[in-house]
């Protein structure tokens, strides 16, 4: 989630890795907790979302401006889903971030969309790679023509629980209304 929100990211000392206790001045990190898969799914995770956010202008052009951000559902309290847009100035660059703050995967969660096409799961948080159980979206998703969310058009995800995914659509689609 806090890579994919506007604002300067902040992550202390350690938790790059996953260190289980405070960031302490005194001591040196646990390096040695990388002789886990757990930590190193940590590791690899943060290594990939900086990439992430280097490689896509709609996670850092925008950063601090208005037209880098747009709500599409922040009002869904009672299955404590977040989803959101992130844009450059390029209208083509554009990506869609949903996060699940519950052990509860949501299947079949949809989301109003501006464009139709496939969206591509460029991320998603609970990658087995990353130590998590690998529920998400196959790669991507077809829009369907059915409209929500004040939207056109809309995917139907699976949000993996605890989680976050990001979706950037196809260049097919881009640029197109619909």
């Amino acid at each position: 989630f806090m890579w994919g929100h506007p604002g300067k990211k902040l992550l202390f000392m350690g938790g790059e890795i996953g260190q289980w206790g405070e960031w302490n001045h005194d001591a040196a990190l646990n390096w040695d907790l990388l002789a886990w898969d757990s930590h190193r799914g940590v590791q690899k995770m943060v290594d990939d979302l900086n990439r992430l956010y280097r490689s896509e202008p709609a996670l850092h052009e925008g950063d601090c401006e208005p037209f880098g951000f747009e709500w599409i559902d922040a009002n869904n309290h009672e299955q404590s889903v977040t989803v959101f847009y992130r844009k450059g100035r390029d209208p083509n660059d554009l990506l869609l971030v949903a996060a699940n703050y519950t052990p509860v995967p949501r299947h079949n969660y949809r989301i109003g969309v501006s464009r139709g096409g496939t969206w591509r799961e460029v991320f998603n948080s609970d990658a087995r790679i990353y130590w998590g159980s690998g529920q998400g979206n196959l790669g991507g998703v077809e829009a369907s023509p059915l409209p929500h969310h004040r939207w056109p058009r809309s995917l139907t995800l699976t949000l993996p629980p605890l989680g976050a995914v990001i979706l950037k659509p196809e260049p097919a689609a881009q640029g197109s209304a619909l």
